[in-house]
């Protein structure tokens, strides 16, 4: 994996949550789910393949990885909780149902780029890309196809925090925050404020 040019340094250089993989940091269990991440990435069940193509592209813009060789997926984790129609166990009252506010969601993203820019959100640039999404968050919405769906709260809840919530479960993004993995079966020894374990990241001064 190479840096891009324009990328911060990294907050905890040389740090490769992996290389715990054979140490007492991690057991069988704790291997097993980390190798299903890593490896057993899901097919498309449920999107349309227009969903999983605009999807993608959202996603890009939501999190772009310039840095790494093979981006580490979203879109695929956000299929399978459609698929397997399952949320947070809650939703706002002035929202319809997971899988319905995601099909219209999405429709109403790319009729925003439609009005707006007057192509599909795929087939915009970058920038123009962020703009749309910049609108959806500032509350700027135009398209009537967001009737019913709070425009807002679609970008903020279910596309931002959905796939910042995916992107952090995979241990690829661990190296970013520093994060050691789950605390089982190792424990934590040091509980004193701003005082670590030897086994977990420094972070650069």
């Amino acid at each position: 994996m190479t840096r891009d040019a324009d990328a911060p340094p990294p907050r905890f250089p040389g740090y490769d949550v992996l290389a715990k993989w054979d140490s007492p940091s991690f057991d069988d269990t704790t291997r097993g789910v980390l190798a299903a991440r890593l490896d057993a990435v899901p097919p498309r069940r449920w999107l349309t393949e227009a969903e999983w193509d605009l999807l993608e592209a959202i996603n890009a813009r939501l999190l772009p990885q310039p840095e790494r060789a093979h981006p580490i997926p979203i879109t695929p984790w956000i299929d399978t909780m459609l698929h397997d129609d399952r949320g947070e166990g809650f939703r706002h009252p002035d929202m319809p149902p997971l899988r319905a506010a995601w099909r219209q969601g999405l429709a109403a993203v790319d009729d925003e780029a439609h009005r707006l820019h007057n192509l599909p959100f795929v087939r915009l640039d970058k920038t123009t890309q962020d703009a749309v999404l910049r609108a959806l968050a500032d509350g700027r919405a135009v398209s009537p196809r967001w009737q019913g769906l709070d425009a807002q709260r679609f970008f903020i809840h279910h596309l931002l925090k959905t796939a910042a919530g995916i992107y952090y479960a995979h241990p690829l993004a661990w190296n970013e925050i520093g994060f050691g993995g789950p605390a089982s079966p190792r424990g934590y020894v040091r509980l004193g404020f701003d005082s670590r374990d030897p086994w977990e990241a420094k972070e650069a001064p």
